[in-house]
């Protein structure tokens, strides 16, 4: 950057130390008035002093690191929604179809009084008890 672009002309080719102690009005683009008007609200004086403010460095933080940001908190919090909308839509837990036909069960299967048959083990202790068969012999 030419330093010569953001300072008026009467200070053009000064040294950085004598631009970081010239009045405000040094800048491009601020005027007396506006230089009186930040002296007096905020004590600035020089370029320096509005350097130093806390809230310029604040505000050049925010302006450095929004360039890097990726998402915005509102954008963030769309795309939870939209995660737990589809969540609850296609839990993780369903099974894939086989058939892509199938989208939904119209009728849900009988369902086993968990009180007295704690997930459906007399089934499952029915289909055990096949597999135990022995096998047949090979011909």
């Amino acid at each position: 950057m030419n330093i010569d672009t953001i300072v008026n002309e009467q200070f053009r080719g000064k040294s950085f130390r004598e631009l970081a102690d010239a009045p405000l009005s040094a800048l491009r683009g601020i005027g007396e008035q506006q230089a009186k008007a930040l002296a007096d609200t905020l004590g600035v004086k020089t370029i320096g002093d509005l350097a130093s403010l806390q809230a310029v460095s604040f505000a050049v933080a925010i302006k450095a690191l929004a360039g890097s940001e990726t998402q915005s908190s509102q954008e963030h919090a769309k795309q939870t929604l939209l995660d737990d909308a589809v969540e609850m839509t296609f839990p993780a837990s369903d099974p894939i179809s086989v058939d892509s036909g199938i989208t939904r069960i119209e009728v849900p299967p009988e369902m086993v009084d968990a009180g007295h048959d704690h997930q459906n083990a007399r089934s499952i202790e029915e289909t055990s008890t096949i597999r135990d068969c022995p096998p047949a012999e090979k011909r």
